[in-house]
């Protein structure tokens, strides 16, 4: 299994699905700076990323849903991590944070994974 070890500023973390997408993004030091539903909208996850665009990577779980959001960020100069679902299940351990049904898995697959202890 390959992880993903470049550091960041921020790691955007996206539970996507067709009409709504959550957003978990964390500082380098893993606290949470958004986390937020939105519409999927290219436009609106652009403005909402605004105060990150600096230096932020995205990632999102491979599903029928991603393809439009790893051509936005190639488009956009971001770059963009997709995980493989068994990849996911291979990490998923209690997340820092959750909502009722979703979960974040950016500071496992990031944030343990850049320091080369994953």
């Amino acid at each position: 299994m390959r992880f993903y070890t470049n550091q960041h500023k921020f790691y955007c973390g996206i539970d996507l699905h067709a009409r709504t997408m959550y957003l978990c993004v964390l500082n380098q030091e893993g606290k949470i700076v958004l986390h937020r539903d939105i519409k999927t909208s290219p436009d609106i996850f652009l403005k909402t990323v605004v105060p990150y665009r600096e230096d932020i990577v995205v990632a999102v779980e491979c599903l029928f849903t991603w393809y439009w959001i790893a051509d936005l960020c190639k488009r956009e100069n971001i770059p963009f991590v997709l995980g493989h679902a068994l990849y996911m299940k291979a990490i998923h351990e209690p997340f820092i944070i959750s909502s009722e049904k979703r979960r974040c898995f950016i500071q496992k697959y990031f944030l343990r994974n850049r320091a080369g202890t994953g």
